[in-house]
């Protein structure tokens, strides 16, 4: 994890500092990472990979202002495309909106629904509480809006939520999971090829369900706060910090 934020990575020392008898807290880190030009600083780039004027039902925003009280009772969807020297390629997502695991991805060089429908049935497969109600949101892209897709979701008593404006912090977490991918797992690079790509995808996405502390879920990783759920966490915002 060669970019994570010093907070996370604090909290990932502490107690080694502490073993180690050196007295360097929050404060100090930072001092002591900005002084070696370490600091990690944010890369914005955003590419449009939601087409949303077609003629295909879309459904109300299910989640505004919902308060986030347990695993699988919101899932997330979204595309985010990568580069390779080969052509573009697009990572279909479903997260988990309380503990932020990624539940599902396809990796592939198309934006159909048929790829994003095999993130969902991996996501299906990975579901650990059946017996919660569970709301999918996404934006309106037409893999969401698609027949082949929504009929999954009612076939497994999933309701139906969508974005309602043009506006990516309607669906803030999934735009937060790509920005975690790329910025502090390189998949902002241009990839060699597709090889390359999938290989890196696969092992990020591994250290980030199963090692990255997040500071929404109380410095726990993914996996962790989905299996060990601890209650309620901040109401659902259309707010940067989600």
């Amino acid at each position: 994890m060669p970019r994570l934020g010093t907070r996370k990575l604090y909290h990932l020392l502490a107690d080694d500092f502490k073993a180690m008898r050196l007295g360097i807290g929050r404060d100090k880190l930072f001092t002591l990472l900005r002084h070696e030009g370490l600091l990690i600083h944010k890369q914005r780039k955003y590419v449009k990979t939601t087409m949303s004027r077609h003629w295909m039902r879309k459904h109300p925003n299910l989640v505004k202002a919902k308060a986030l009280t347990h695993p699988e009772q919101v899932w997330v969807a979204d595309i985010t495309y990568i580069a390779t020297k080969e052509g573009h390629q697009y990572l279909h997502l479903i997260t988990d909106a309380y503990s932020k695991q990624i539940m599902g991805y396809e990796l592939c060089n198309n934006l159909n629904a048929g790829s994003s429908i095999k993130a969902l049935r991996m996501a299906l497969a990975k579901r650990q509480y059946a017996q919660n109600p569970l709301i999918h949101h996404s934006d309106r892209g037409l893999q969401y809006c698609s027949a082949a897709y929504t009929n999954i979701l009612i076939a497994n008593n999933i309701s139906i939520s969508m974005t309602e404006q043009s506006d990516p912090y309607e669906n803030a977490i999934a735009e937060r999971v790509n920005g975690i991918l790329k910025d502090e797992f390189g998949l902002n690079e241009v990839f060699d090829d597709s090889k390359q790509l999938y290989k890196q995808a696969a092992q990020a996405i591994n250290i980030y369900n199963n090692e990255r502390p997040h500071l929404s879920i109380r410095l726990n990783t993914p996996a962790m706060m989905h299996k060990y759920p601890v209650g309620k966490l901040k109401s659902w915002k259309k707010e940067r910090q989600l």
